[in-house]
Order: structure tokens, then sequence, then C-alpha cells
């Protein structure tokens, strides 16, 4: 996965969350537009958008943004930092078997997940579906035994990625033959009929779907939230097999011969990128 851009109406204060909370440097602010990320990766592009109005209410866009952190540690110094400097924005953490993770909301109301991946050989899969559950997971206790001086010193050091992306969709029916059927993840876990999770190259899931806030809902409207969403492949001529896919499925695409650009059934714009 690629970075999330966000379109936000207080774009200094949003660059203050994610730099000073969420410890993520500030790769380039160049006029309504700041990046940030660790190191040379992007992860959050916020996009300065004051003449927009705020998602309506139960409508489709992003459940959160999940960045991935290389280790425990790192983890912890990044709950940390958000738990102490704005301690409101926590609303959640679980052991889900495959990851540990921690939920909070930015300013704006946009979901976020920090977290850190167990190692692939202690997933367990039973007819290509991932275990995954949702466990007590006491933040407290994560960062007692995980916190170091250096990390707390030093909140910002170390690599993290987007590791994956979570929307608010109408139905899951629906994004499982846009996100499976045609765009050609595989599904590798679900909830009954309001969640699903889809992944490339055996990963427990690249992208998630949910209706848990969302059910019924149609199209978005232009508004504050979810600008677009980034998914980064090896080369070129993936871009191009990808476009004569979604074109044989009669989706509409935008393909530079760089990039490949198309909404999803909510609306929700993708964007894919050779690496």
């Amino acid at each position: 996965m690629g970075a999330v851009t966000l379109r936000v109406g207080d774009l200094d204060a949003m660059i203050t969350y994610y730099r000073d909370a969420v410890t993520l440097d500030l790769q380039s602010h160049e006029g309504p537009v700041a990046v940030l990320g660790r190191g040379t990766v992007p992860i959050v592009i916020l996009q300065h958008a004051p003449e927009l109005a705020a998602a309506e209410p139960r409508s489709s866009g992003l459940f959160h943004t999940a960045i991935l952190f290389d280790t425990q540690a790192q983890l912890a110094a990044a709950v940390y930092s958000v738990g102490t400097t704005h301690p409101g924005s926590f609303t959640g953490s679980a052991d889900h078997l495959v990851s540990q993770a921690f939920y909070f909301t930015d300013p704006e109301g946009n979901g976020i997940e920090l977290y850190w991946d167990r190692d692939r050989t202690e997933w367990s899969w039973s007819h290509g579906q991932v275990e995954m559950a949702t466990l007590y997971l006491d933040p407290n206790t994560f960062i007692g035994e995980h916190l170091t001086r250096d990390g707390q010193a030093h909140p910002s050091t170390g690599n993290a990625i987007v590791g994956h992306v979570h929307l608010s969709v109408g139905d899951v029916g629906t994004a499982r033959e846009f996100y499976v059927d045609r765009l050609g993840f595989e599904a590798t876990a679900s909830l009954g009929g309001s969640a699903l999770f889809v992944s490339a190259g055996g990963y427990h899931h690249h992208m998630a779907m949910n209706t848990w806030n969302s059910a019924g809902s149609g199209k978005r409207r232009l508004a504050l939230g979810l600008g677009e969403v980034d998914i980064v492949l090896p080369g070129t001529d993936d871009i191009t097999a990808l476009n004569e896919r979604m074109s044989h499925f009669g989706v509409q695409t935008r393909h530079d011969g760089q990039t490949l650009g198309f909404d999803d059934p909510w609306g929700n714009q993708i964007v894919v990128r050779a690496k």
C-alpha cells in the first residue's frame, strides 16, 4: 500500500497531530499540501481544503489508515506519544493474533491504527483464510513492556509504512465483487456480511471494507476526509495489465502510462502506481 491522502480543514493542526503525536516526519510542505512519513516513505498526504464540509454521518469513506511499525518498541514509542500528547484521541486496542493494534481518531475524525505484525510463521491459515480475532490488549501493559528510554526520547526513529487501509462501504457483497473479482485481491477473512479482508501475496490484509457505520450508504459527496488510496505495483507493465483487466470489467479508468486511477462503487478514489 502507498500513502493515504486526506482532505483537511485545518492543515496546521493536522500536521501537528501526525508529526508530534503519531511521530511521522514532515517530509515536505508546499502550499496546501503536506507529506508525512518515515525516511523516504510517505504515509499520509494532507491536502488543505477548507472550503469543504465534513462528511455526512454514516457515509462511506475511510474507516482507518493502518500504520505498520517494524518492532514492538517502535510501536510502543508511537502509542506513548499519542497517548501523552492527545489522550482523548485513543479509541481502543486489540490483539488480532496476527498483530497487536492501537486505535485513534485524528482531530478531524479520521481513524488511525498503529500496529505491529507477528512473524508470518505464527499466523494460522485454514482453507485460504487467516485466523484473526479481537482479544484484550492493555495499552499500559504493552507500553510498560516495550517502551525504551531511547524510544521515549526519539519516538520517530525507525521505519513505518501503510500496512493496510480499511474502508467504510455500503455493503460487503459489492465490495467483494469490486475488490476481489475485478481488482484481483484475494479474500483472506470475513466477518459474516459486515466486513471483508483482502490481500495480495499472502499478507493477512492490505485492505478491508466494513459496513459497521455505513450500511446502505451510496456514493460519497466531495467532503473532508479520504481523498485517495494509493496501491503500489512492481512496474508499469503491471499497471498496463491492470488497466486492461479493469476495462474488461467495465470500470472507468484514468491511465497516463505511469499511474492508473479509478473509483470504487462508493466513489472512493484509488490510484495504482509503479514502485
